[in-house]
């Protein structure tokens, strides 16, 4: 049975299935990447407020130190990201999703306290920066690795996709509260930096509060060993009696796949150290490795999409065809992106797949930034000099690809790299690719992060005609290299990226009965 939104169903799915305690887990575990969503937007307008800069000293320093700070208390943010997600890894392998997520949360809000109380101590600020990373880091490695393992195959996507439609959410928020703040509490108010920081407890918060109500993943309880509490939650979550034929399905298919992946990585051994060597082992099999690369090469052209250089521009264009309030028309895009985002991967992801949404998006994104780069290359907006008829039309156009941008990039490789990167994995390693896919994000971030001032600096227009020419290469990799997974379960992953489990068995049984041939089977399984 197909209905409209989802994927076609792997097997006969009762309907009690599609319920609202599936929906409700998903949307509770995504919440904390509000706050992500929130931090992109609020965080750069808050550290310049002029109250900010009095009460800790940015006021006295030169403009280098000035720009050294700001610098400083974004990059230990994004170093932070890095490696919460990392240290995550041993807390989602050995605690579980849940308590991972617990940990992860009140880190963060420990941060959020530490950047919200203090007077002068900048070096308060910087902990809690680096806290909330930390905290925000892990939370995005386990959010959608947890909302794949309880999904069912059909809706997947939909329940992944509320982690980018929650960071769309955050944003637009962010952008709002500090549009409230400017224009309703004077700039030397301490309230104008010290409210946007305490924003970000209330999403954490909520979190916080709707944590203890969600199950622990049964894919990890059956790692453990705790047969009878899988029973419980799948119970819980699929809305049927523990008995039923459809639970039973899903905790074989998860054991057959569990007592498989172990065979091949290690020999039956459960315990920790025997699955850091297996994992390692594994991570490098062919029709492994390759689903690691795929998931960092997915970020990259995520990061070289060119949204971070439409965000820099389009305040000088909206001013440059008259509209005063460029704050709010800059707010107004905000929320294209987010109610693209929202309806996609509300309504549509488990319809229309993966792959082709991508390239859409891709080659749509690129059109409007061979717009934009031609029409600053020959209008040349400025915000102080009279602009002529024939550029302000061109601006209007301009305004209007900006938002059609911001509408396009919504649902391709804004959100779909999250989605692919937590359904492609096996059981075995999706606490290392969460942990893996979240670094990849902040790697690249960082990287575009320290780029794009030279290169605004050095390329003018040309960053657009960059960009742009980085989306059309973005849809040529996606045709060749990304896969259609859409309602696909891990078995049928394994055959898209050409990984044989029982081939992968028996040469490790082999080598298990032959260790003298250790090298020789390893380099063949590898090759």
């Amino acid at each position: 049975m197909t209905t409209f939104g989802r994927a076609a169903e792997d097997r006969p799915t009762p309907p009690q299935v599609y319920n609202w305690r599936v929906y409700a887990a998903s949307l509770a575990i995504s919440m904390g990447l509000l706050t992500y969503g929130y931090d992109s937007a609020f965080i750069g307008t808050t550290i310049t407020q002029k109250s900010f800069k009095r009460d800790f000293g940015l006021s006295t320093m030169t403009t280098a130190q000035q720009n050294a700070v700001s610098s400083n208390l974004t990059s230990i943010y994004s170093a932070g990201g890095f490696f919460g997600a990392f240290f995550m890894f041993f807390s989602m392998e050995l605690l579980g999703r849940k308590k991972t997520a617990i940990i992860s949360d009140a880190i963060f809000i420990l941060g959020a306290i530490f950047c919200t109380v203090p007077k002068h101590q900048l070096g308060m600020i910087y902990a809690g920066r680096l806290l909330t990373g930390l905290g925000v880091g892990g939370l995005a490695a386990v959010s959608p690795i947890y909302t794949s393992e309880i999904a069912p195959p059909a809706i997947r996507g939909r329940l992944t996709g509320f982690f980018e439609s929650s960071y769309q959410i955050g944003a637009v928020i962010g952008f709002w509260i500090n549009y409230g703040v400017v224009h309703n509490i004077h700039a030397t108010d301490s309230k104008a930096w010290r409210i946007p920081m305490a924003v970000q407890l209330i999403p954490a918060g909520l979190l916080a509060l709707m944590l203890p109500l969600v199950k622990e993943s049964p894919v990890w309880l059956l790692k453990k060993g705790r047969e009878e509490e899988a029973y419980r939650v799948y119970s819980y979550i699929r809305n049927l009696p523990s008995d039923h034929q459809y639970i039973a399905e899903d905790v074989s298919f998860v054991k057959g796949q569990i007592e498989s992946e172990r065979a091949i990585s290690t020999g039956g051994d459960p315990s920790f150290t025997a699955f850091l060597k297996g994992a390692l082992k594994e991570c490098l099999m062919k029709g492994i490795r390759n689903r690691f690369a795929l998931v960092f090469l997915m970020f990259m052209w995520q990061a070289w999409s060119g949204a971070a250089a439409i965000n820099y521009y389009s305040p000088t264009i909206f001013a440059s065809i008259g509209l005063t309030d460029v704050t709010f028309w800059t707010g107004i895009y905000g929320i294209i992106k987010a109610a693209g985002s929202v309806i996609f991967f509300t309504f549509f992801i488990d319809k229309f797949g993966r792959k082709w949404p991508w390239i859409v998006s891709s080659i749509s994104c690129a059109l409007c930034q061979y717009y934009l780069a031609g029409y600053i290359a020959v209008g040349k907006p400025s915000l102080t000099a009279l602009q002529s008829p024939s550029t302000i039309a061109g601006g209007k156009a301009a305004t209007a690809f900006i938002m059609i941008f911001g509408g396009m990039w919504s649902f391709g490789a804004n959100g779909l790299p999250w989605i692919i990167s937590s359904e492609i994995f096996p059981s075995s390693l999706r606490s290392i690719s969460g942990p893996f896919a979240a670094m990849s994000v902040w790697l690249w971030t960082y990287v575009v992060t320290k780029a794009l001032p030279s290169m605004y600096t050095s390329m003018g227009y040309g960053v657009y005609i960059f960009f742009a020419s980085c989306l059309i290469c973005a849809s040529i990799y996606a045709f060749f290299f990304i896969p259609e997974t859409k309602g696909l379960r891990i078995d049928q992953m394994d055959h898209l990226f050409g990984f044989t489990r029982l081939e992968s068995a028996s040469l490790a049984a082999k080598e298990a009965e032959d260790p003298q041939t250790k090298e020789d089977v390893f380099h063949r399984e590898v090759v």
